[in-house]
């Protein structure tokens, strides 16, 4: 067979993996969380069920839904599954790679978030509009914390490609960086907020005064809903991955032996466990903030982003 089909058939099987195992994810996060504070801990399986129940419920539009309320369920899960093609989660060097650009990756972030804000607006309610405003505010800090983040390892690797970025870690191999811990910890804070996870906001609770995300999707039903949250779960998976294959490279696979992509399944399989349960010790410790404490939270991302890449200039190229 053909190398470059074989590349291609890996591409839309990772794709695959990449979707699909996204509720697994918010399964185990959940399932953690619930022991950790002393609850009956639902199936692993649960967010499967959860979103099966969904497309098989009747959905229900308001009377002055617009196409663009209908249209967006699809427009979210669409740009979410494009990004998650984007992002390199079992090997490297695929033919999706060429797209796997850190630029790109935030621009379906921003398609998504544009029409999630206008279809909370599109009914006209008080929490559709008050969530938008919320979201879109959050956004403005957020992006350019995450792309000075990214920008860091970008210029230690020399590309904003990530394939490019993890083959130059992996390359390099173990070395104490600084700008990366301040990177590290700049992506985590941005990935909380943009995930809708405590301190910013709350997946679980509906109460009008604090919800974000939730505050948008309140009208959604049936099938529509179950896309939205489908695509929330490959968001948080997209964060966790970026996390996990940028910093800690190791164990991705860089050959398309069946060895070596065995080894990239258990090693990403690894760290996304080890990184769920950092996230719900987080979630525990940590209190839901208030809605004007979020600018300086992620006011202070930003600052440790741009510390991480003056510290790579000033020690790392001995400027």
């Amino acid at each position: 067979m053909d190398h470059q089909l074989i590349a291609w058939l890996l591409a839309a099987a990772q794709t695959a993996l990449f979707v699909s195992a996204a509720p697994l994810l918010a399964g185990w996060v959940k399932r953690v969380k619930c022991h950790m504070q002393n609850r009956a801990a639902p199936a692993l399986w649960q967010p499967y069920r959860d979103l099966a129940k969904l497309f098989r419920k009747h959905m229900v539009l308001a009377e002055n839904a617009s196409w663009l309320f209908r249209a967006t369920p699809y427009i979210v899960f669409g740009a979410m599954s494009l990004a998650a093609a984007a992002v390199p989660l079992v090997a490297v060097d695929l033919p999706t790679g060429a797209i796997a650009d850190v630029i790109v990756l935030v621009g379906f972030f921003a398609l998504a978030r544009f029409f999630t804000a206008l279809a909370g607006m599109d009914i006209g309610t008080a929490f559709g509009g008050m969530g938008s405003s919320r979201e879109m505010t959050i956004a403005a800090l957020a992006e350019p914390a995450m792309l000075m983040a990214v920008f860091t390892l970008s210029m230690t690797a020399g590309s904003t490609n990530l394939s490019s970025a993890i083959n130059y870690v992996l390359e390099a191999g173990l070395v104490l960086r600084p700008s990366f811990l301040f990177a590290l910890l700049a992506l985590a804070m941005v990935a909380v907020a943009e995930t809708g996870r405590v301190p910013v906001d709350n997946p679980a609770t509906h109460l009008e005064l604090t919800m974000i995300h939730e505050a948008m999707i309140l009208e959604y039903s049936g099938r529509h809903l179950a896309l939205i949250e489908w695509a929330a779960q490959i968001k948080l998976m997209i964060y966790a991955v970026l996390v996990a294959n940028i910093f800690w490279p190791w164990g991705i696979a860089q050959e398309f032996t069946p060895e070596a992509l065995g080894i990239g399944v258990v090693a990403i399989a690894a760290k996304l466990t080890a990184l769920a349960v950092v996230l719900v010790v987080w979630e525990t410790v940590l209190a839901k903030m208030r809605i004007f404490r979020v600018p300086p939270f992620l006011g202070f991302a930003f600052l440790l982003s741009l510390l991480g890449m003056l510290t790579h200039v000033v020690l790392e190229t001995g400027g």
